[in-house]
């Protein structure tokens, strides 16, 4: 975001300006006026949400810590970008932005505490930044971290009409005897799985590509959801697990959680397992969503790749003891969860794969 103040006006008739080379300061400096209320709505213990200055401090034992680790996590936002500007819908991509840092945070155990953004177009927009960053703020807000700046680049001859691209880069920390995954994931222990809010934030390329595929825009009616737009039912923002993920942590229930990205659950649960074992997870257990459904009916997409590049209805993996499993699941499901019984942990045999899909013919 940008932090420079607006300068004197000039007689500039002579020679070329900024604005001739197509940067509009202006409009930047518009733009950190437009947000500084969403950031100053995102403040928390340890920081403040302010913006204007060359950077942004954060008091770790305000925040009650007293042994931390920091944890740091980056991510974009992908291709669902390309949904966005052709649905003309941009206020709910910042979400996707935070979820995707702050999901990688609280899979090692750690609290989010702060959020910082990276916006870059080639004609800056007033509005459509606003909206962008109106996002990003409810994200932090959901996370419970605070949006402490960022960065707006304006950058003519970068970027075509309309395009943007989104970067964001947030910093959690966790005591150092409670980072996740725990050492003990072992054979017997439960797998449970929280619902996802649809798609989230990877696979839209071959999204993109079945809806081009069957012939639709993102005006069309969704085919899997009656009464919404093509556009704005795919763009369904990220749901984002941090309070009800540290509210189990901090009861002593969760053993290891895997944030279900690209790689989908075939290659993300593994990331968290030791070597010794196998995550056997059921697909019968849970019915899969009407936009994985279609997507899966539309592109001919088979089960196996259809589980190794979407989450298929789970966001979330918590890996628990047995003993502990109903615990775990009422604590998530009284944050808001639904929580559903997935699979096991079992020994792994020869050279076998971690994370095995299993009864996917429920899936069709």
């Amino acid at each position: 975001m940008p932090t420079r103040k607006p300068i004197p006006a000039q007689d500039n008739s002579q020679g070329l300006t900024y604005r001739d080379a197509g940067v509009d300061i202006d409009a930047g400096e518009a733009l950190v006026e437009a947000i500084k209320p969403l950031a100053k709505s995102t403040a928390r213990s340890g920081g403040a949400a302010g913006l204007g200055g060359f950077g942004a401090l954060f008091d770790l034992k305000a925040a009650g810590f007293k042994d931390p680790i920091l944890v740091s996590s980056t991510d974009g936002v992908g291709t669902k970008l390309r949904v966005a500007i052709e649905a003309g819908k941009h206020d709910t991509v910042g979400i996707d932005l935070v979820a995707m840092c702050v999901n990688d945070l609280v899979v090692q155990g750690a609290e989010p505490l702060f959020f910082l953004d990276y916006f870059a177009t080639g004609k800056l927009k007033v509005a459509e930044g606003t909206a962008i960053v109106s996002g990003i703020a409810e994200g932090c807000r959901q996370a419970g971290c605070a949006l402490v700046g960022g960065e707006t680049a304006e950058m003519p001859g970068m970027y075509s009409e309309g395009d943007y691209d989104l970067a964001g880069f947030s910093v959690g920390a966790a005591e150092r005897d409670k980072l996740l995954p725990v050492e003990d994931v072992a054979e017997g222990d439960v797998l449970l799985g929280l619902a996802s809010s649809g798609v989230h934030s990877n696979g839209y390329s071959l999204v993109r590509r079945i809806v081009e595929k069957g012939g639709l825009s993102y005006e069309s009616d969704a085919p899997f959801a009656p009464g919404r737009k093509l556009g704005e039912a795919l763009l369904e923002p990220t749901r984002i697990y941090v309070k009800s993920c540290l509210a189990a942590i901090k009861a002593g229930t969760v053993k290891a959680l895997a944030h279900i990205t690209g790689g989908g659950l075939i290659e993300n649960v593994p990331r968290v397992l030791p070597e010794g074992v196998v995550a056997e997870i059921d697909g019968s257990a849970w019915a899969l969503p009407p936009v994985f459904k279609w997507l899966a009916r539309e592109g001919g997409v088979v089960a196996h790749e259809m589980a190794r590049t979407f989450n298929c209805g789970i966001g979330m993996v918590v890996v628990v003891s047995a003993a502990k499993a109903d615990e775990a699941a009422r604590i998530l499901g009284q944050h808001g969860e639904t929580v559903v019984r997935i699979g096991r942990i079992r020994a792994r045999t020869g050279d076998e794969a971690q994370s095995q899909v299993l009864n996917q013919g429920e899936w069709v």
